[in-house]
């Protein structure tokens, strides 16, 4: 029965330093700043910057888009120097 009691006190002393060991781990580090009550208001945020970076970048590839239309056209009104102008029709 005493064997018993000597049973214990060596694993709640040899048990001790594992929890410590554990609890100190860079694993028990990560799981502890993933319950942070400022983290969930952190992300919240990059998400609505997220949003409005994805926005403005929809707004500048319509903005080139249009300006890729304009400059073809442009390029298709506007005289090409290598080109001789056309002639006026002959007026009898």
């Amino acid at each position: 029965m005493i064997w018993w009691l000597g049973l214990l006190v060596l694993l709640v002393a040899l048990g001790i330093p594992v929890v410590t060991i554990v609890l100190h781990s860079p694993y028990s580090h990560r799981l502890a700043s993933r319950s942070k009550p400022g983290e969930t208001d952190r992300i919240s945020e990059l998400g609505s910057r997220v949003q409005t970076l994805e926005d403005d970048v929809d707004e500048i590839t319509r903005a080139v888009s249009e300006l890729r239309e304009e400059t073809q056209f442009l390029h298709n009104v506007l005289p090409q120097p290598d080109r001789p102008p056309p002639l006026a029709p002959f007026k009898s």
